[in-house]
């Protein structure tokens, strides 16, 4: 099965600059009030504080673009963000057999995925992916994925 958000990713980036002039127009009009028309009271810090609120809770959120493959004897996972500097793109590919389990963790906004994977050196090893900008049916497909690969490795243990 594949599973991948990577056509929204023009959406991503018009929200990113959308909110980034945004947070430029604020600052700027702030700047304009608090210097020249002197109109607004302490209300005038509202026009940086909300867009950079905006802002952050866009890129605290995680990577937004997230790939998944299931097809073969492998799993691949990429989870990318649309501005490559901002943080550094994971890629993992291992085969399926050593797929242990996985947890999504929901928190308001932010959800993650949690694969564990059997490791020679260290017995298990923990790989983490941000998967908050996919929809609740990407989710549940990605998940029913993952419980069948679960589930056939463990079929081939017992």
């Amino acid at each position: 099965m594949r599973l991948s958000n990577r056509n929204k990713a023009s959406v991503y980036n018009s929200i990113s600059t959308l909110l980034i002039m945004l947070a430029v127009f604020g600052i700027i009009t702030f700047m304009a009030n608090k210097y020249r028309f002197k109109t607004l009271g302490d209300e005038s810090y509202l026009l940086i504080a909300v867009p950079v609120f905006m802002l952050a809770t866009f890129y605290f959120m995680g990577r937004q673009i997230f790939e998944y493959d299931s097809d073969g004897e492998a799993l691949n996972f990429k989870n990318r963000n649309i501005i490559p500097f901002l943080n550094k793109p994971l890629h993992d590919e291992f085969p399926k057999y050593k797929l242990i389990k996985y947890d999504v963790i929901n928190i308001i906004l932010i959800k993650r995925l949690y694969i564990t994977v059997s490791s020679k050196n260290s017995g298990s090893t923990m790989l983490k992916y941000e998967i908050s900008y996919l929809t609740r049916k990407e989710i549940n497909d990605l998940k029913l994925s993952l419980n069948k690969v679960v589930k056939a490795n463990k079929e081939k243990k017992d």
